[in-house]
């Protein structure tokens, strides 16, 4: 019994040093072991489509955007020469659209000079801005006549059928009135309401015009009125084929992309499928 004693007491420190002498084995196999960090991360396969980690302005359905608001832009980025047509065609467009909107203003403004200088001053002193059918009127009408007979009391119509108020009268009272030729009396309903229809469209004694004695001048001005009506509208064309251009370019660089195979949501799944199937 008693050789057996030291060796059942020598156990348990045996074992005490056995741990001690694993404990720095576990500790050097752990530091052995590389942790995963930022570049475990990057070597993962990346989820995102590649359509999308372009840069925006390499983005196949950024091209017909980009065309709609400046045509040939999205040919260009395509890396497809002809957008400079269309590019080249909007400028022109601008620049004549431009020049005739400047075009019309200038006659404009030299028809209302040349129509108070020579048909209004003699009437009133002061100059005022007319609505355009006065500005037309007068290129039709020799004389606007008086707006009133007399001065004073109710309004007396024009009675002269040569003058723009004189005819405008008697369009009046051959819609109101049973006999043109006969007037009823001011408390007639028709008579009240063929004087309503004539206040709407007589001019008044500060819009008085007369072109007596200045035939020549008011051929110049009729003749300002179209060119300036024709300027308004050439420009107003021109505004037409600028968003025609638009246009144009747009659905251009939509069928490209299309037949480049550059579909939008067909580029995005594909580029999905593969980057999801990589190991």
């Amino acid at each position: 019994m008693r050789r057996r004693l030291p060796s059942v007491l020598a156990l348990p420190s045996l074992l005490a040093v056995a741990a001690l002498l694993a404990a720095p084995a576990r500790a050097q196999t752990a530091d052995s072991t590389p942790a995963a960090g930022p570049a475990d991360s990057a070597s993962a396969p990346s989820v995102i489509p590649a359509a999308l980690r372009e840069p925006l302005w390499r983005r196949p359905w950024v091209r017909p955007l980009a065309s709609l608001v400046v045509p040939g832009s999205g040919q260009l980025l395509g890396g497809h020469d002809h957008g400079m047509a269309y590019l080249a065609a909007e400028v022109w467009f601008l620049v004549r659209a431009i020049a005739l909107s400047t075009e019309g203003r200038r006659q404009r403004s030299a028809f209302i000079t040349l129509g108070y200088d020579v048909a209004r001053a003699q009437f009133d002193p002061v100059r005022l801005d007319a609505p355009w059918e006065y500005y037309e009127a007068m290129s039709h009408w020799v004389e606007s006549g008086r707006y009133s007979l007399t001065i004073t009391g109710p309004v007396a119509p024009e009675t002269d059928t040569l003058t723009y108020n004189g005819a405008m009268w008697l369009l009046a009272r051959r819609n109101y009135l049973a006999n043109p030729d006969s007037i009823p009396p001011a408390t007639d309903p028709a008579y009240q309401a063929a004087i309503a229809f004539y206040k709407q469209r007589a001019f008044g004694f500060a819009y008085q015009w007369s072109w007596r004695n200045a035939r020549l001048e008011m051929d110049t001005y009729a003749e300002s009125i179209r060119e300036s009506d024709n300027a308004f509208r050439g420009a107003t064309n021109y505004l037409g084929a600028i968003l025609l251009n638009h246009l144009a370019s747009a659905v251009d660089a939509f069928i490209a992309l299309r037949v480049a195979g550059g579909s939008v949501g067909g580029e995005l799944s594909a580029d999905v499928e593969l980057q999801l199937l990589k190991p």
